[in-house]
């Protein structure tokens, strides 16, 4: 976590008047997506890089925020990429070439790329931070009061650009970004009176760790696992997985507090980690960095849902999105794609909590994207109880997996979310449905170029259709030939048709690359959630 107590009041006043700014560009959610403005996108994953390297190819991720290209469909939009390594032709053009109605000479004027250069592990901001004369050429490129920022997340590195480029970050104030992790996370729920977990506060040590975890069980003797998260974690890779049934000879009746409490810290040595790689010793060793909680885990069947929502420069809370999220891993904590939108049976609940939540973090000064993450628990035949109970885990403060297949269906269709039915509909009036990857990754893919990848999709007639407003869009496409990795969005006029759209897209992929029939374990799998309730 950054320390913003390093800016000087000064500094910090000065990027509170740019971010006033915004107030002015702002009109509603429409006009500033489609306004006479210049956007500079800066795609850096300011998280912890040591929890970054357990993601394959994560420093291809900054093409995630491509989608933003497409906001070039407004004929006096300019934009502004940049990245750490120059990016291919062929992906800028495949996004160029979604724009309907915009010849393609006309939006390439319109985009400036640029790139640091630099392969090395730090974030791309502060690697911008590092050249001043890329500052200069980014403040040089954009009209003064008529352009703002946008980055996949906050902190004082997003806000140090800000300030020396002289252009509005809309984003969170890295100040408050205590309630984005996992302890103010729980903070915000308390105060938002939403349904979590029985779990802890932040610590920052083992001994407390272990303390926290008895305390726990105490209060939940019957419980069989729960959850050990790092502060900052990214797609779960920062959590882990107590089993105290190995443990049962010291549960609350039958040992001491005490007793208890050296049997959990023992036991650490034993957690299941969500990451491949990872170690106990690693894992503490980063506790005193950045803090940790335990959760209890929740049993039976259940559901990862999400909603999103954002906060704008005026202080309103927008609901965006619902999701069904596709989780894999050893104990299912590992983001892998998502479904929109998020099952009948529980969506519109989704988005009363997720207000609550984006109310409460509107009062402490929070603009721009959150989003909530639940497990929702089936609860069949309880006439006195939902059918789903909803618990929440976790705030993210920055665009996550869901904004980029959300937001590209947004601007391609320039369609709108209805939120009395949680459907978001196309101009001509249809609901639209979608899957959504990061993860569709295969060995046999590996070796694959981008250009080999449009050949395919052209073969195959995979791509996006601008007048049916169906098919496939690619990101993550600079992962491919050294990950066998890549991400998509399949779109359909139902839940059913945007299935087929991504089975047909995967079943070409193989055979193309003559995939053998039994895939890795690593392989995306997809099991259908959309059961009538849509």
């Amino acid at each position: 976590m950054d320390n913003p107590c390093a800016f000087s009041p000064k500094a910090v006043e000065q990027f509170h008047q740019l971010q006033q700014q915004l107030r002015n560009l702002w009109r509603s959610v429409e006009t500033l997506d489609i306004s006479d403005v210049d956007i500079v996108v800066i795609p850096s994953l300011s998280l912890d890089q040591r929890e970054l390297q357990k993601i394959e190819g994560f420093h291809h991720y900054e093409e995630r925020l491509l989608f933003s290209l497409i906001r070039l469909r407004n004929p006096r939009t300019r934009l502004v990429y940049i990245t750490s390594q120059p990016l291919h032709p062929g992906i800028v053009d495949y996004y160029l070439q979604l724009l309907p109605g915009i010849p393609f000479s006309h939006a390439r004027d319109r985009l400036l790329l640029l790139s640091t250069y630099d392969s090395s592990l730090n974030p791309l901001s502060q690697k911008i931070l590092d050249r001043p004369r890329l500052i200069e050429r980014i403040r040089q490129a954009v009209r003064p009061n008529c352009s703002f920022m946008i980055c996949y997340n906050s902190t004082n590195a997003e806000r140090e650009l800000s300030i020396r480029t002289g252009i509005p970050l809309y984003a969170l104030d890295p100040d408050l970004l205590i309630w984005g992790t996992k302890g103010g996370s729980r903070q915000i729920f308390v105060e938002a009176e939403v349904p979590h977990p029985d779990g802890s506060e932040s610590v920052w040590s083992v001994s407390d760790l272990a303390i926290a975890a008895a305390e726990l069980w105490e209060r939940q003797p019957y419980l069989r696992r729960m959850v050990v998260k790092l502060n900052e974690g990214f797609s779960g890779e920062g959590n882990a997985l107590l089993d105290l049934r190995s443990i049962r000879e010291v549960a609350p009746g039958k040992g001491s507090h005490q007793a208890r409490v050296d049997a959990v810290s023992e036991h650490f040595h034993c957690l299941q980690f969500e990451s491949k790689g990872e170690t106990w010793e690693k894992f503490s060793s980063r506790i005193p960095e950045l803090g940790a909680i335990v959760e209890a885990f929740l049993e039976g069947d259940k559901r990862s849902p999400s909603v999103q929502g954002r906060i704008t420069p005026l202080g309103e809370v927008e609901i965006l999105s619902t999701h069904d999220q596709i989780l894999g891993g050893p104990s299912g904590q590992i983001y892998l794609g998502c479904r929109f939108p998020a099952d009948a049976a529980y969506r519109l609940q989704l988005q009363e909590l997720g207000m609550r939540v984006g109310r409460c973090l509107a009062e402490k000064g929070a603009i721009e994207r959150f989003g909530v993450d639940f497990v929702a628990v089936h609860q069949p035949n309880q006439d006195d109880k939902p059918e789903w109970d909803m618990q929440a885990i976790e705030i993210n403060l920055r665009k996550g997996g869901t904004t980029h297949p959300f937001m590209t269906l947004k601007f391609l269709t320039n369609g709108r979310y209805d939120v009395s039915s949680g459907l978001f509909y196309s101009q001509q009036g249809r609901p639209k449905y979608y899957i959504a990857t990061d993860n569709l990754q295969k060995d046999h893919y590996r070796g694959l170029l981008p250009n080999d990848l449009m050949d395919i999709i052209a073969h195959h007639q995979l791509h996006f259709d601008t007048g049916t407003e169906t098919g496939t869009v690619f990101h993550l496409m600079g992962c491919l030939s050294e990950f066998g990795k890549v991400g998509l969005t399949s779109i359909g006029n139902s839940p059913q048709q945007a299935e087929d759209i991504y089975n047909k897209l995967v079943n070409a992929m193989d055979e193309e690359t003559r995939s053998p029939e039994v895939f890795s374990e690593e392989s995306m799998r997809l099991p259908m959630l959309w059961s009538g309730g849509y």
